[in-house]
């Protein structure tokens, strides 16, 4: 067992002054390591935010670390924003250089950490999933034995289906991403370390996916909001649209963040997305699939 790491380092706090050894004294504490466009945290969030509001009067505090991903993830007013957009009531610290994050030893989007009364480390959980057992876990801190909660996702925050998803996520920068036959960007892209920039209007993005939900990690380097539209199969996607975009497949890109295009009803098979842009400015970073 270790000692729970200190917060110092931090960039801002959101939902409260910062929290110490002080104030955290006797609690039973939850770490949860996010970054705003992590659809393995967005789907893993509501089972963080119900345990917050269901064990907050036993005594836990939940304590959100978001550590970003992308360099865009570094405005603290698009993270102020994914807070309000998830319903995030517990405290939040803003870790943009990376400090907690190297304090913990942390490697992972989502990665959970939980502390006794004690003040040291206990248990982790990283990646989706274990639910049940980080309840449990939660629970044997406490000193409580109740009923778990009953969690279910919507949305973005929806779980994958995992039975279908066969397509990894793809980076589009040259610093992580793989060449492959599975997506081609067309027409005045320029490729950077971390994405693809659009510089002409009306350039676009194809990729061959198997999955029920396709997104894609958008940012506008504009001061203008840049519509776009997404075809499956050269078609609107109809009842396939995803919640950021139109039956029609229309679709609006403002701040960073991750879009979701595609969620398919029915029976999964292999599709062929496209997404256009009507102006320049797009920054397509990573696609996610569930």
């Amino acid at each position: 067992m270790t000692a729970l790491p200190a917060f110092d380092g931090a960039t801002a706090w959101l939902n409260s002054a910062p929290l110490g050894p002080a104030e955290l004294r006797g609690k039973v504490v939850l770490v949860d390591f996010w970054t705003l466009t992590c659809i393995n945290w967005l789907r893993a969030e509501p089972w963080v935010r119900s345990w917050s509001k269901a064990y907050r009067s036993d005594g836990l505090v939940v304590i959100g670390v978001h550590t970003p991903e992308f360099g865009f993830e570094h405005d603290v007013d698009l993270v102020r924003q994914a807070v309000a957009d998830r319903d995030i009531d517990y405290p939040v610290v803003v870790d943009n250089d990376y400090a907690i994050w190297t304090a913990f030893g942390n490697h992972y989007w989502p990665a959970l950490y939980f502390a006794g009364r004690d003040g040291t480390v206990r248990g982790t959980q990283f990646g989706e999933g274990g639910y049940e057992k980080s309840e449990r876990d939660l629970q044997r801190l406490l000193g409580i034995d109740r009923p778990p909660v009953s969690v279910e996702g919507a949305g973005v925050e929806a779980a994958a289906d995992w039975r279908h998803l066969r397509t990894p996520e793809t980076y589009l920068g040259f610093q992580r991403g793989e060449p492959g036959d599975h997506w081609a960007a067309e027409g005045g892209w320029a490729a950077t370390a971390e994405c693809q920039v659009l510089e002409r209007a009306g350039g676009s993005i194809r990729f061959r996916f198997h999955a029920r939900d396709a997104h894609l990690v958008l940012a506008n380097n504009g001061s203008e909001p840049i519509p776009f539209q997404v075809l499956l199969d050269d078609l609107p996607p109809g009842p396939a649209h995803g919640v950021d975009v139109g039956r029609d497949g229309r679709g609006v890109l403002q701040q960073g963040r991750l879009y979701q295009l595609i969620r398919q009803p029915g029976a999964i098979r292999e599709r062929t997305l496209r997404i256009t842009f009507d102006a320049p400015g797009a920054e397509a970073y990573s696609f996610t699939f569930g």
